[in-house]
Protein backbone atom coordinates (compact mmCIF):
# COMPACT_ATOMS: atom_id res chain seq x y z
CA UNK A 1 0.00 0.00 0.00
CA UNK A 2 1.60 3.45 -1.01
CA UNK A 3 1.11 5.55 1.84
CA UNK A 4 1.74 8.81 0.06
CA UNK A 5 -0.58 7.99 -3.16
CA UNK A 6 -3.67 7.67 -0.62
CA UNK A 7 -2.48 11.22 0.99
CA UNK A 8 -1.81 12.87 -2.57
CA UNK A 9 -5.73 11.23 -3.23
CA UNK A 10 -7.25 12.34 0.61
CA UNK A 11 -5.77 15.60 -0.19
CA UNK A 12 -6.95 15.88 -3.74
CA UNK A 13 -10.52 14.55 -2.71
CA UNK A 14 -10.63 17.74 0.02
CA UNK A 15 -9.73 20.29 -2.24
CA UNK A 16 -12.40 18.77 -4.99
CA UNK A 17 -15.03 19.29 -1.24
CA UNK A 18 -13.73 22.77 -0.46
CA UNK A 19 -14.06 23.42 -4.05
CA UNK A 20 -17.48 22.37 -4.44
CA UNK A 21 -18.19 23.72 -0.87
CA UNK A 22 -17.35 27.37 -2.26
CA UNK A 23 -19.07 27.38 -5.05
CA UNK A 24 -22.34 26.51 -3.33
CA UNK A 25 -21.54 29.12 -0.78
CA UNK A 26 -21.26 31.71 -3.31
CA UNK A 27 -24.27 30.49 -5.53
CA UNK A 28 -26.63 30.30 -2.10
CA UNK A 29 -25.48 33.98 -0.42
CA UNK A 30 -24.72 35.93 -3.99
CA UNK A 31 -27.96 33.84 -5.24
CA UNK A 32 -30.44 35.35 -2.40
CA UNK A 33 -28.39 38.97 -2.37
CA UNK A 34 -28.68 39.84 -6.10
CA UNK A 35 -32.53 38.51 -5.62
CA UNK A 36 -33.39 40.97 -3.04
CA UNK A 37 -31.07 44.00 -4.82
CA UNK A 38 -33.67 42.72 -8.12
CA UNK A 39 -36.85 43.19 -5.85
CA UNK A 40 -34.91 46.37 -4.23
CA UNK A 41 -34.83 47.76 -8.26
CA UNK A 42 -38.13 46.90 -9.34
CA UNK A 43 -39.68 48.44 -6.55
CA UNK A 44 -37.75 51.64 -7.47
CA UNK A 45 -38.67 51.76 -10.53
CA UNK A 46 -42.29 51.11 -9.76
CA UNK A 47 -42.96 53.01 -6.47
CA UNK A 48 -47.06 53.16 -6.78
CA UNK A 49 -47.20 49.29 -6.82
CA UNK A 50 -48.59 47.32 -4.13
CA UNK A 51 -46.60 44.53 -2.60
CA UNK A 52 -49.16 42.00 -4.50
CA UNK A 53 -48.23 43.83 -8.00
CA UNK A 54 -44.37 43.41 -7.50
CA UNK A 55 -44.70 39.42 -6.46
CA UNK A 56 -46.50 39.10 -9.43
CA UNK A 57 -43.85 40.75 -11.36
CA UNK A 58 -41.66 39.13 -9.63
CA UNK A 59 -42.69 35.28 -9.68
CA UNK A 60 -43.65 35.51 -13.77
CA UNK A 61 -39.48 36.76 -13.96
CA UNK A 62 -38.87 33.54 -11.66
CA UNK A 63 -40.45 31.28 -13.40
CA UNK A 64 -39.41 32.13 -17.06
CA UNK A 65 -35.42 31.65 -16.35
CA UNK A 66 -34.69 34.50 -14.01
CA UNK A 67 -34.12 32.16 -11.13
CA UNK A 68 -32.31 29.39 -12.95
CA UNK A 69 -30.10 31.84 -14.92
CA UNK A 70 -29.16 33.85 -11.38
CA UNK A 71 -26.70 30.51 -10.33
CA UNK A 72 -25.44 29.63 -14.20
CA UNK A 73 -24.40 33.36 -14.45
CA UNK A 74 -23.02 32.74 -10.70
CA UNK A 75 -21.27 30.19 -11.92
CA UNK A 76 -20.29 31.32 -15.08
CA UNK A 77 -18.39 34.44 -13.44
CA UNK A 78 -16.65 32.03 -10.84
CA UNK A 79 -15.17 30.07 -13.43
CA UNK A 80 -14.24 32.96 -15.88
CA UNK A 81 -12.74 35.01 -12.75
CA UNK A 82 -10.87 32.37 -11.58
CA UNK A 83 -8.80 31.76 -14.73
CA UNK A 84 -8.70 35.61 -15.24
CA UNK A 85 -7.31 35.90 -11.66
CA UNK A 86 -4.72 33.14 -12.29
CA UNK A 87 -6.58 30.42 -9.97
CA UNK A 88 -6.45 27.66 -12.37
CA UNK A 89 -6.80 24.82 -9.78
CA UNK A 90 -7.52 24.60 -6.07
CA UNK A 91 -9.87 27.06 -3.91
CA UNK A 92 -10.09 30.04 -2.81
CA UNK A 93 -8.04 31.11 -0.27
CA UNK A 94 -9.51 35.01 1.07
CA UNK A 95 -12.69 36.77 0.64
CA UNK A 96 -10.78 39.21 -1.47
CA UNK A 97 -9.93 36.47 -4.38
CA UNK A 98 -13.72 35.52 -4.24
CA UNK A 99 -14.41 38.87 -4.74
CA UNK A 100 -12.21 39.48 -7.24
CA UNK A 101 -13.26 36.26 -9.30
CA UNK A 102 -16.87 37.50 -9.36
CA UNK A 103 -16.44 41.03 -10.57
CA UNK A 104 -13.46 40.16 -13.40
CA UNK A 105 -15.89 37.41 -14.22
CA UNK A 106 -18.12 39.77 -15.36
CA UNK A 107 -21.32 39.17 -12.80
CA UNK A 108 -23.04 42.36 -13.06
CA UNK A 109 -22.91 41.75 -17.12
CA UNK A 110 -24.24 38.25 -17.12
CA UNK A 111 -26.62 39.69 -15.02
CA UNK A 112 -27.73 42.36 -17.26
CA UNK A 113 -28.37 40.06 -20.55
CA UNK A 114 -30.22 37.88 -18.25
CA UNK A 115 -32.28 40.34 -17.08
CA UNK A 116 -32.56 41.43 -20.97
CA UNK A 117 -33.64 37.95 -21.66
CA UNK A 118 -35.95 37.10 -19.04
CA UNK A 119 -38.25 40.32 -19.74
CA UNK A 120 -37.70 39.75 -23.12
CA UNK A 121 -39.69 36.06 -22.92
CA UNK A 122 -42.16 36.92 -20.18
CA UNK A 123 -42.87 39.97 -22.64
CA UNK A 124 -43.73 37.66 -25.44
CA UNK A 125 -45.76 35.58 -23.43
CA UNK A 126 -47.86 38.41 -22.32
CA UNK A 127 -47.86 37.96 -18.98
CA UNK A 128 -46.93 41.09 -17.67
CA UNK A 129 -48.23 45.06 -19.66
CA UNK A 130 -45.68 46.17 -21.72
CA UNK A 131 -45.26 49.41 -19.95
CA UNK A 132 -44.17 47.20 -16.71
CA UNK A 133 -41.87 45.38 -19.24
CA UNK A 134 -40.47 48.00 -20.72
CA UNK A 135 -40.21 50.23 -17.48
CA UNK A 136 -37.79 47.79 -16.22
CA UNK A 137 -35.46 47.15 -19.39
CA UNK A 138 -35.56 50.72 -19.58
CA UNK A 139 -34.24 51.62 -15.87
CA UNK A 140 -32.35 48.53 -15.78
CA UNK A 141 -28.88 50.31 -14.48
CA UNK A 142 -30.92 50.73 -11.52
CA UNK A 143 -31.31 47.48 -10.82
CA UNK A 144 -28.10 46.67 -11.90
CA UNK A 145 -26.48 49.29 -9.04
CA UNK A 146 -28.48 47.77 -6.52
CA UNK A 147 -27.30 44.56 -7.40
CA UNK A 148 -23.87 45.51 -7.25
CA UNK A 149 -24.41 47.53 -4.16
CA UNK A 150 -25.68 44.73 -2.36
CA UNK A 151 -22.90 42.00 -3.24
CA UNK A 152 -20.30 44.39 -2.37
CA UNK A 153 -21.88 45.18 1.10
CA UNK A 154 -21.99 41.21 1.18
CA UNK A 155 -18.37 40.55 0.43
CA UNK A 156 -17.70 43.64 3.63
CA UNK A 157 -19.45 41.73 6.00
CA UNK A 158 -17.81 38.82 5.01
CA UNK A 159 -14.53 40.41 5.93
CA UNK A 160 -16.16 41.69 9.34
CA UNK A 161 -17.09 38.51 10.06
CA UNK A 162 -13.67 36.91 9.18
CA UNK A 163 -11.91 39.72 11.34
CA UNK A 164 -14.44 38.69 14.22
CA UNK A 165 -13.89 34.85 13.52
CA UNK A 166 -9.82 35.23 14.30
CA UNK A 167 -11.02 37.17 17.37
CA UNK A 168 -12.64 34.88 18.50
CA UNK A 169 -10.64 32.10 18.13
CA UNK A 170 -7.19 34.48 19.68
CA UNK A 171 -9.62 34.60 22.89
CA UNK A 172 -9.94 30.74 22.87
CA UNK A 173 -6.57 30.20 22.92
CA UNK A 174 -5.56 32.68 25.61
CA UNK A 175 -8.45 30.92 27.57
CA UNK A 176 -6.87 27.91 26.79
CA UNK A 177 -3.26 29.15 28.20
CA UNK A 178 -5.22 30.66 31.41
CA UNK A 179 -7.09 27.41 31.69
CA UNK A 180 -10.16 29.61 31.84
CA UNK A 181 -12.66 26.56 30.66
CA UNK A 182 -15.54 28.89 31.14
CA UNK A 183 -14.21 31.76 28.97
CA UNK A 184 -13.37 29.29 26.39
CA UNK A 185 -16.74 27.84 25.98
CA UNK A 186 -18.43 31.79 25.73
CA UNK A 187 -15.96 32.09 22.47
CA UNK A 188 -16.63 28.50 20.89
CA UNK A 189 -20.05 29.43 21.09
CA UNK A 190 -18.81 32.55 19.08
CA UNK A 191 -16.70 30.47 16.90
CA UNK A 192 -19.36 27.59 16.13
CA UNK A 193 -22.00 30.22 15.58
CA UNK A 194 -19.67 32.47 13.10
CA UNK A 195 -18.89 29.41 10.97
CA UNK A 196 -22.32 29.18 9.60
CA UNK A 197 -22.26 32.21 8.33
CA UNK A 198 -18.53 32.39 6.94
CA UNK A 199 -17.68 31.88 3.73
CA UNK A 200 -15.93 27.78 3.70
CA UNK A 201 -11.62 29.23 3.82
CA UNK A 202 -9.17 26.59 4.34
CA UNK A 203 -7.20 27.85 6.37
CA UNK A 204 -10.03 29.29 8.87
CA UNK A 205 -11.82 26.22 8.48
CA UNK A 206 -8.89 24.05 9.60
CA UNK A 207 -8.29 26.53 12.27
CA UNK A 208 -11.56 26.36 13.68
CA UNK A 209 -11.71 22.18 13.86
CA UNK A 210 -8.64 21.99 15.51
CA UNK A 211 -10.34 24.68 18.42
CA UNK A 212 -13.28 22.69 18.10
CA UNK A 213 -11.64 18.70 18.92
CA UNK A 214 -8.99 20.17 21.96
CA UNK A 215 -12.08 21.81 23.15
CA UNK A 216 -14.04 18.61 22.94
CA UNK A 217 -11.46 16.72 24.05
CA UNK A 218 -10.83 19.04 27.20
CA UNK A 219 -14.89 18.98 28.04
CA UNK A 220 -15.64 15.05 27.76
CA UNK A 221 -12.25 14.57 29.43
CA UNK A 222 -14.21 16.56 33.01
CA UNK A 223 -12.50 20.08 31.72
CA UNK A 224 -9.36 18.47 32.44
CA UNK A 225 -6.21 20.48 30.78
CA UNK A 226 -3.68 17.41 31.56
CA UNK A 227 -3.95 16.20 27.91
CA UNK A 228 -1.53 13.70 26.54
CA UNK A 229 0.58 14.22 23.88
CA UNK A 230 -1.99 11.58 21.67
CA UNK A 231 -4.82 13.17 22.55
CA UNK A 232 -3.21 16.49 21.71
CA UNK A 233 -2.00 14.85 18.29
CA UNK A 234 -5.45 13.29 17.66
CA UNK A 235 -6.57 16.88 17.65
CA UNK A 236 -4.70 18.04 14.85
CA UNK A 237 -5.39 15.11 12.49
CA UNK A 238 -8.84 15.03 13.26
CA UNK A 239 -8.66 17.92 10.80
Amino acid sequence: MDINKIENEINLNNEINRNEEQKSFLETTLGKTINTAIDIGIRALLPDFIDEQIINIKDNLLNYGLKDGITKTIDDAIDVGKSAIGIFTGNFENVSQMQSAIETGGLIDGISSLLDTVVDKVNQKGLLDYNITNIIKQGKDIILNSVENNIEEKFREQNIGLENMEKYMNNWKQNFNNKDFGAMEKEYNKIEQALNNLAPLEKIINQARVIENLHNLIKNNGQDFNLNQEQLALAEKLI
